[in-house]
């Protein structure tokens, strides 16, 4: 078991050395100039070749790629001196560059809102699994009859609705037409401040997620569990008498949820990354939402910086699912 561990996280840390080069230089030799964007920000009157290759100069895209990759690594774990527009600034690690448009490091405005991310991802992922397992449960215990038929049908009418249309719709039905009482107004409060607020501003977010999640999970858990009651090992658990609920939770469940925590370390990543909808309908200040905005303004350090968070967060997701598996199914660790 402790091999196995060692060697999935040596996989794991070679796997984002690979991913961080890979952002690198897709921002390092992207089509646009990387100069240009601070060149036009820093600069009141238009940007002029001088002034562009200036500003080329300070940032090291003059060099090559392979000298300045070790630098902005070591930046992460050590910190760096960063020039811009002819003024040095120091950046403590974990540094991340500073934004083109404030001057401000990218990590300490990047901390402020891993919370609200975190918060909208937990609850959301949380929701997935709570309604859509049991429900994949009961459908396939019941396959064929009119309920696994009517449930797999409506879920399948539901997913097929564009996300962004049924937050919208969640958004005005919840908030402003029925005006639930336990949903406040959307938002981020912080937990310390206010664990009341905290729940009603992410509420209506969570029961979104949650819902529109579950619709895919409840297909994800029913056909793994059609498959593992199908299997001989649950024939021969029922042949010998055991309880059907024994055998159904027990011994057919474990083997389903391998299919399901596979697909459910990715999406979990996912919402990690930003759910940019979720923050822009809910108004809820994430990283997804932040990004959104940098790209729009051509703020490249943040757009690095939150392509590189979103890489991370898949990439250790998808670790804890490996170390899962080696629980759910000990062949996993013994192979």
């Amino acid at each position: 078991m402790f091999a196995y561990i060692v060697k999935r996280l040596l996989a794991g840390i070679v796997v984002m050395l690979l991913v961080s080069l890979s952002i690198f230089l897709l921002f390092w030799y992207g089509p646009s100039e990387p100069a240009r964007a601070i060149c036009d920000s820093k600069t009141s009157q238009r940007c002029t070749p001088a002034k562009l290759e200036v500003f080329t100069e300070e940032l090291g895209y003059n060099n090559a790629w392979y000298t300045e990759f070790p630098e902005y690594v070591g930046g992460i774990f050590t910190g760096r001196d960063i020039t811009i527009a002819s003024q040095t600034t120091r950046c403590d690690a974990p540094c991340l560059g500073l934004s083109y448009k404030n001057g401000k490091p990218v990590w300490n405005e990047m901390k402020g809102r891993l919370p609200a991310t975190f918060s909208v991802a937990i609850g959301g992922a949380f929701l997935y699994l709570l309604l859509g397992v049991p429900l994949g449960v009961a459908a396939a215990r019941r396959r064929g009859t009119v309920a696994d038929k009517s449930l797999v049908s409506s879920f399948l009418v539901l997913s097929s609705v564009p996300y962004y249309l049924f937050a919208l719709l969640t958004f005005l039905y919840f908030s402003v037409l029925f005006e639930a009482p336990f949903i406040g107004n959307p938002g981020y409060v912080p937990f310390s401040e206010s664990p009341i607020d905290w729940f009603g501003g992410l509420a209506l977010a969570w029961i979104c997620l949650g819902i529109f999640g579950c619709t895919q999970y409840t297909r994800y858990a029913r056909g793994a569990m059609v498959e593992a009651l199908s299997e001989d090992y649950v024939r021969t658990a029922k042949a010998k008498g055991l309880p059907q609920r024994e055998v159904v939770y027990k011994h057919a469940l474990r083997a389903a949820l391998v299919p399901v925590v596979t697909i459910f370390g990715i999406d979990f990543g996912t919402l990690l990354a930003g759910t940019i909808f979720t923050e822009k309908i809910f108004d809820i200040d994430g990283i997804g939402l932040w990004a959104l905005l940098a790209v729009g303004q051509k703020d490249l350090p943040i757009v690095q910086a939150t392509a590189l968070f979103a890489a991370v967060a898949l990439i250790l997701s998808n670790l804890l699912v490996d170390l899962l598996y080696s629980v759910l199914d000990p062949r996993v660790r013994l192979s």
